[in-house]
Order: C-alpha cells, then structure tokens, then sequence
C-alpha cells in the first residue's frame, strides 16, 4: 500500500469490501447474525449500504476527521457504520457496550463527537446521560424505536440515502480510534491510520492463522475490541470468508449453542471462556467439533492446563497469542506447526521483539524483562495524552507494559503487567507462574495473584481463587498452598488464599490486579 500518494485504494474499505465486487465473492455472506432473526448481509450489499453511508454523514455535515461514537453490539450494523465512515473519511469510535454511563460520558468529553450510533437494547446508557442534547447533534437508535427526544431511526435514514464514491486517502490518514479497555482503570484514545488494517491482515491472518475463503468464523470477544475487530471483521473480510455476529453477552452454553449451529472452522475466544467451556466438557461433551480446525487465544496469557485438556478433549489445538489495543491485533504468538503450551510462542512475521531491563539494556536468555515491540500496524498516539504517548511510542518501537522471559529458541514465557511484578526474598515473582500453577489443580478454575504485605510489611504472594465446584472441604487451602509449593517452587506460594466467585475483569478477559490489590 502506498503510504503518501491519496488513492480511493489506500481507502482500508477498498480492500475489505470493495476489491470484492465484480468477483465470486461479491453475492457471498460476509456477516450472519446467530438470533431469531436470522439476518445475513452480502459483501455486495455491504458495499451498497456503506455507500449510503456516506451520503448520510455528509446529510448531517459531518466533516472528514471529525468524531462519530459507536456503541453499537455485534450486528450486521456494525460494520455498515464502521466502514462507512471509513469510506467517507469519518473517524469511527466503536467502545465497549459493557462501560458505565459515567465512563461513556468521559469517553465522549474525550473525543468530541457530536453524532452517536447506538443499539435498541442499550441506548438507555446514552439517552441518561444528563444534558446530551447541549453537547450531541445527533443520535442513531439502531432497532425499533420511537423518533421522540431528537432521536433518529438509523435504518429509516439510511433508506433515504444514495449511494456516493469512497474519498481518496493515504495510508497514513487517521481511520479509527479505539478506546483501551482499561486494564489499569484509565481508558486511553488509541489512534489508528488506514494503512494497520491491512498489516495485521497480512502478517497474523495470512503468515500464522493461514485464513482461507471457505472458514466460518466465531469470535467470541466483540468487534470494538482491536481483537474481535481483526478476528470478525478484517480477517475474513480479507479473503471473502464469513464471520457469524453473536449481539449477546457470550457464556459457555451461548458459545456451545453456536457451535453447535453454524459449526465454525475458526474459533476466537479468551482463557476464562475456554476454561469455562472445559469445566463442562470434562463433565458432558455435547459439543460439535466437526469443523473446527484452529482456536485463538489473547487477551490474557493461556494456562498451559488449560491448553493441554482442550486439545486432549476436542483434538483441536488453541494458539496462544499477545496483542494490543495499540498494536491492533497479535504480534507474538504460537504457530500452527509450533505450539508450546505454557509460551506466547515466536514473534508474528513481519514484527520485531526486544525485551529490557530498567536501564533499557536487552536482558541475556532467561531473564525476565519489559516486552517491546516494532510493526507497522502501530498506532499513531494517545489522543490528548502526551505524556503517555511518548513513555509508549518510542520512535518505531511500543513499550508493551508486559514482562516477560526470554528463552533461548526466540520463544517468551509471560511473566505479568509490570505493574503486577514482586519481589519476594529479593526474587522477582511473576503472577501468573503461580496463577497457572494453581490452575493446574484439579479443584481450581481460575486464579489470579497480586502482591500483600505481611506482618513485617514484606510483599508475599496472594491468592483469589474460583473453585470448579463447591468443594467444601476444610483443608483446600492447605491444598492448594502444597500443590503451588512443589509445582513451582516453595517461596513462591500463596500466603493467603481468598475464595471467590467472580474475579474483576475489563470485557476482554483481562484481569484487573490493581482492583484486587
């Protein structure tokens, strides 16, 4: 892709939906909607509708550059809007249906946009907000909805519009911002060029997951997570391929619904989802597998366990892998032919890994340092937070805020967020070395460790932990200490262990220490 020169193909819509048209794919489902409605969108239709999109934003005067809010579900909607404010030069601003009011109003001070896409079912969070219409110009309530209070139906506008040309960019023009979802409580404006899209589809999609034409794929994080947008949209889109759309909140029984009806060839997900999924398979396999040919894994480091059982039960492999909301999708990960459970595997073609200490030296094989990475599908910036920006874009490397350990094959073992890193007897503990040892007991469905102080104000190791099932045994957590002790060693334990039911979680998976500290 031409990075400078301004061409309607340097448009990321052009290669995702319209280089489609005029070929076999063109009348092909790019999008299914696993609900009562059955709804499906073609790629050819996809282009007509994005069209029109077009049209309607320049109806509404909004301007290239400008901010459009999207708190939309998965549905066939979602890439209509996305892609075609892409098209037209908008910045679409997809963020997590699952945030509070509170955060959506910071996200919105934040970003400045004056027109807002929301779905039926959750635009309660948007139309509460205090004051919206001193602030909004427009709001798009996606479903059946009554046009009061200034909102607008967005299928009935949208029948209104003609459809109008894709503008001309480079590679390097503002396309989407995504929002971090927050990990540390403070989500950040991650500002992505057109030009990304195209790298993390050409280096994960093409050069490990190896996506074909003929895969149906499921993913069960949603698509305005950098994640789910690569895994639902962009990498099917790539090779013609179709991706099933699930609006719901996803839990073992929906995801097994699913399977069982569109029978998927790729299946993206988490490490809590697998491990709730094998929690049932280990008691009932009700489950077609018939196929499935590869599963994915990020959000947070896979448990080698959990690894091991899936594929001894479903005979399908899971490839653990590392991405970044700013770095858009995997950059380090197990390959196909080369999985090693318990590692993020090998650096994704097309990237560069280093891994430092505190002084910025690169750390020898076996020790454990800060993981940075080099791409293309980098993002330009934090919006408004220049600071921050500068700690993390360094030039063309991102500091990923992960530890991790350097063995001598090129492969890196996870060793936790910096933040999450403790010493303990002058020795660096990595929680989730504990974390998986304690996932690999039998009782233990997840885990999570974060640093307490004892009584003589010494960090040690503590334990949060969900049982498989209601064990009411006295001695578990003397167990479970045992276990932890000749697993991986006795310093290394859990000095207290907290029995819970839920672990606090941002909607990818990851665990949210700094809660729980």
């Amino acid at each position: 892709m031409e990075e400078y020169k301004k061409d309607k193909k340097n448009n990321a819509s052009y290669y995702f939906i319209d280089k489609h048209l005029g070929t076999k794919i063109e009348n092909k489902e790019v999008f299914i909607e696993v609900t009562s409605t059955g709804r499906s969108i073609s790629y050819k239709e996809l282009s007509i509708q994005t069209n029109k999109m077009i049209d309607l934003l320049s109806e509404l005067n909004i301007k290239r550059e400008e901010r459009i809010l999207m708190l939309v579900l998965d549905q066939i909607e979602f890439p209509i809007i996305f892609w075609g404010c892409i098209k037209a030069g908008v910045i679409p601003v997809p963020i997590n249906t699952l945030l509070s009011k509170d955060i959506i109003k910071t996200i919105l001070d934040d970003c400045r946009a004056k027109t807002i896409f929301v779905s039926e079912e959750i635009k309660d969070l948007i139309l509460d907000i205090p004051n919206l219409h001193s602030f909004i110009d427009n709001i798009f309530v996606i479903g059946k909805t009554n046009q009061d209070k200034g909102i607008k139906n967005f299928t009935a506008e949208l029948d209104l519009c003609v459809e109008k040309e894709i503008i001309e960019v480079s590679g390097d023009e503002p396309a989407f911002w995504l929002y971090s979802s927050g990990s540390t409580g403070e989500p950040k404006g991650v500002i992505h060029v057109h030009s990304s899209l195209l790298e993390t589809f050409e280096t994960y999609a093409v050069k490990v997951l190896k996506i074909e034409e003929k895969d149906i794929v499921f993913s069960v994080a949603k698509l305005f997570f950098a994640y789910g947008l690569g895994n639902a949209m962009t990498f099917p889109m790539g090779v013609g391929a179709t991706t099933a759309l699930f609006p719901l909140r996803p839990t073992p029984d929906s995801v097994y619904e699913i399977m069982n009806k569109i029978k998927p060839t790729i299946l993206f997900a988490v490490p809590t989802i697998y491990a709730a999924m094998l929690a049932n398979l280990r008691r009932e396999n009700n489950v077609t597998f018939e196929n499935l040919r590869i599963c994915v894994s990020a959000g947070e480091a896979l448990p080698s366990q959990i690894g091991q059982d899936w594929k001894r039960i479903t005979n399908v492999d899971i490839l653990d892998g590392v991405g970044s909301t700013e770095m858009l999708h995997i950059f380090l990960s197990n390959k196909p032919d080369d999985i090693v459970y318990g590692t993020s595997g090998s650096a994704v073609p097309g990237y560069e890994l280093r891994l430092v200490n505190e002084n910025n030296e690169e750390v020898d094989v076996g020790e454990i340092g800060e993981l940075l990475v080099k791409g293309k599908s980098s993002a330009i910036a934090y919006w408004n937070k220049l600071t921050k920006s500068r700690k993390t874009f360094e030039g063309e490397w991102t500091r990923t805020g992960d530890k991790y350990e350097k063995l001598k094959d090129s492969k890196f073992i996870y060793s936790g967020r910096t933040d999450d890193m403790f010493k303990v007897s002058g020795i660096w503990i990595s929680p989730f070395e504990v974390e998986q040892a304690l996932v690999s007991h039998q009782i233990v469905l997840e885990a999570a460790i974060v640093a307490k102080k004892d009584s003589e104000g010494l960090d040690k190791p503590c334990a949060f932990v969900i049982l498989n099932e209601n064990i009411t045994r006295n001695d578990k957590e003397n167990i479970l200490k045992e276990h932890v002790k000749n697993k991986i060693g006795k310093w290394k334990y859990p000095r207290w262990i907290n029995f819970v039911e839920e672990l606090p979680k941002t909607a990818t998976g990851k665990v949210q220490r700094f809660k729980l500290r």
